[in-house]
């Protein structure tokens, strides 16, 4: 009977799609499926865009410890990466993770190109980060946020593959009906407070928010 149980229970599970989750914001990745790298370099890191023109400062921000083990999400071309490289030290290792395969390779060059050799590219997909259970202090992920397709999962995720105690930090943009421009309520899913209701419901809890930014916010929650 105990047999026949076990293998109802398999059949069942096998039933159910592996991912079943919804996608919340279908296409939104379309344009990272083979990008140029020298093109996004362009948009990502020029001035005025307020990640790069405060990227010393958020990294500050993030309290960074010698030897830590840290998942840079959405790295792209991996200026932050290898600005984390340098603050947790040899001791410690970032995983530049990112959807397009051209902005794995760029983010561990670039490290490289800098003298950091503790920079680890993974590849992931929608549903997760790609790193296995326990094997991360701090999850990072900046403007990034509101292209993941599928939230719960990838929230799922990184639970995973936080340690006990660790934490997750969210840059992203604030969207606000009647003050925010045009670009960001078409491309923005959910503002600031929604972000915090799905993070928490993937058991997480809310530890600091800090307004230093005029149009980003910088959340940081502890894994329960």
């Amino acid at each position: 009977m105990a047999n026949l149980l076990v293998r109802l229970f398999v059949l069942a599970a096998m039933a159910v799609p592996l991912h079943a989750e919804q996608n919340v914001s279908p296409g939104i990745n379309r344009q990272y499926q083979d990008p140029s790298v020298a093109q996004w370099r362009g948009v990502f890191e020029r001035d005025g865009r307020e990640v790069w023109d405060r990227r010393e400062d958020i990294v500050r921000r993030l309290r960074l410890q010698p030897g830590q083990q840290v998942a840079d999400v959405g790295a792209g071309t991996g200026f932050f990466s290898a600005m984390i490289a340098r603050g947790v030290g040899p001791a410690g290792v970032v995983y530049a993770i990112d959807i397009a395969a051209n902005f794995v390779d760029a983010s561990v060059q670039r490290a490289r190109d800098l003298g950091l050799h503790n920079v680890r590219g993974v590849l992931n997909d929608q549903y997760g980060i790609g790193l296995p259970a326990a094997s991360v202090d701090l999850v990072f992920t900046s403007d990034t946020y509101h292209h993941f397709e599928y939230p719960q999962s990838m929230l799922r995720s990184m639970h995973t593959a936080l340690r006990p105690g660790g934490e997750l930090v969210v840059i992203d943009f604030k969207r606000v009906p009647g003050l925010s421009n045009p670009w960001v309520l078409g491309h923005v899913r959910g503002g600031e407070d929604h972000v915090v209701a799905e993070v928490e419901a993937a058991g997480f809890t809310l530890s600091e928010r800090q307004d230093f930014m005029d149009s980003q916010y910088f959340l940081r929650f502890r894994r329960d």
